[in-house]
């Protein structure tokens, strides 16, 4: 009987950011130092997943506000790109690999969310081939450094994923391309902060704006409407938004990264 450790290579490695351990910690280093810790401890992150060339600098905004004296235990949630999944889906690996140092799977927690029968067992081609999730591992292996044998993490592929990248609207009166989609995208970071599940989805309905996250952040937002119920008071605030290029003409393309966190008080 085998007791080999299942892991999950850094499949994007040498390709989306660094495979050198030490490059990647300097770069990341670097763009950590130039945030602001604003609103520690965050409970609560949301943080682009794209090549860390295009949005390392923003995401660093978003885990400058992690404490890893407070946090034990950091929850993962990505949208699947790859595969169709009307739920959400879990690893089969036990370690999440990164060029900084490995991160443990919460099997306990797993165990717990594999007894409500309500999520799905990705492959681990499905979970290689996916980057939402590994975008944010080497961020959180850097957050937590400090901590590293004292926590754990729960990495969670949430499905229903229908959009693609296809933005067409566009509001005149805002001005050049570009601008008009950060007046989108700021609406929608407004709605967020407004912790309403039920406008976020309203807003999603009427503008279609192809947020990438949004089924994770549908679940964030949910989830902090159930902690309020039992009185807990929270707050979100954004601390970022960059655009990879400056939308002008209609061949032009671009991508949007926001970078907020969650504080309970």
């Amino acid at each position: 009987m085998s007791n080999r450790v299942v892991c999950r290579e850094a499949s994007h490695a040498g390709s989306w950011y660094s495979a050198s351990g030490s490059q990647l910690n300097a770069q990341l280093e670097d763009w950590l130092s130039k945030a602001q810790s604003t609103i520690r401890p965050a409970r609560a992150i949301i943080a682009p997943h794209a090549g860390y060339a295009y949005c390392g600098a923003c995401a660093a905004h978003a885990y400058k506000q992690v404490d890893p004296s407070v946090t034990r235990r950091v929850f993962i949630l990505g949208p699947s790109h790859h595969v169709p999944l009307s739920r959400c889906a879990l690893s089969t690996a036990e370690i999440y690999k990164t060029p900084l140092y490995d991160l443990r799977i919460d099997q306990k927690v797993y165990a717990d969310l594999w007894k409500t029968g309500l999520f799905e067992r990705m492959s681990m081609q499905t979970d290689e081939d996916e980057h939402s999730i590994e975008m944010h591992l080497p961020y959180t292996a850097k957050a937590m450094e400090s901590h590293k044998d004292e926590f754990s993490i729960v990495p969670v592929l949430v499905g229903a994923l229908s959009q693609r990248f296809r933005y067409t609207y566009y509001d005149e009166s805002q001005g050049e391309i570009y601008r008009s989609i950060e007046h989108l995208d700021k609406m929608g970071m407004g709605i967020i902060e407004q912790l309403d599940p039920m406008s976020f989805t309203n807003y999603l309905k009427k503008y279609r704006n192809t947020i990438c996250g949004r089924h994770p952040i549908g679940v964030l937002l949910n989830a902090v409407a159930e902690l309020r119920k039992s009185g807990l008071e929270m707050n979100f605030s954004f601390l970022n938004y960059a655009q990879s290029s400056e939308c002008r003409t209609w061949q032009d393309s671009s991508v949007s990264y926001a970078a907020g966190a969650l504080i309970v008080h």
